[in-house]
Order: C-alpha cells, then sequence, then structure tokens
C-alpha cells in the first residue's frame, strides 16, 4: 500500500492535450509527490496518450517505471499543462508539485487550501532531464 503524505482534497479538473474535454477527479494535495497522478481510466476516457516511461523510487525503495504524459489540468478556472502520471484504476488522484508550481500555488496545510504565492520561482522543464 502506498505512502500518501496528502493534506487534504481538492476538486481538479483533468483535460486532453487539446482542451477540449474535462473531467473532474477529487485530488489529494501530496506535499510529498513530485507529480500529479491520475487513474490510467480517466486518462483514456480523455483520449491522453502516455508519451514516455520514466523510472521512480518508492518510500520503500522499490525501483519502478510509470507511463507519463503532458496534458492540461485546470483548477479554479485556470488552466495549465503539465505533466502526469498514469496509475492503475485504484490509484488516489494525487495533485503534485510541479503542477501546483506551474499554477503559482501552495498548499496550506492547516486552512486547508491553496494559496497563491506570486513569487514562487519555477523551473522550466527540459524534456531531456525530466
Amino acid at each position: 500500500m502506498a505512502v500518501i503524505v496528502g493534506t487534504f482534497r481538492v476538486p481538479v479538473e483533468i483535460g486532453d492535450p487539446e482542451g477540449r474535454r474535462w473531467e473532474t477527479v477529487e485530488a489529494v494535495v501530496d506535499t510529498g509527490a513530485s507529480y500529479t497522478v491520475i487513474p490510467r481510466p480517466v486518462l483514456e476516457r480523455l483520449g491522453v496518450q502516455a508519451s514516455f516511461r520514466w523510472p521512480f523510487v518508492l518510500a520503500d525503495g522499490r525501483q519502478v517505471e510509470y507511463e507519463m504524459a503532458e496534458t492540461r489540468v485546470r483548477l479554479d478556472g485556470n488552466t495549465h499543462t503539465t505533466l502526469i502520471v498514469f496509475r492503475e484504476e485504484s490509484a488516489v488522484p494525487l495533485l503534485g508539485a510541479y503542477t501546483l508550481e506551474g499554477f503559482r500555488l501552495a498548499p496550506d496545510p492547516v486552512g486547508r487550501r491553496l494559496i497563491p504565492v506570486p513569487g514562487l520561482l519555477t523551473v522550466v522543464r527540459r524534456p531531456d532531464l525530466v
């Protein structure tokens, strides 16, 4: 069983890469996750296709590879293209740090909300370094 360091849940809209179709999921704001995780069936319904596999080291030390892709995410009416990880149907959707940085949001675990951080430094992703 995966350990989730989540603090609270938020509704997140996941879209196809063109932003024509959307599906809402309740995602845990996971302060320990780098990337946003979405169950594969949601992504398949939207026509999102994995574009590469990437190795991960889990908290228990196991090394795994997961499929990833870029697609759109919408929070409170704002849209951002971000990397997502394809996971099994039973996976809990997670809203990771990379996506939050794109929106310039940070978790407030006490207030159980996302707060704007206008001065947040974001990193430009180089595909060869993902």
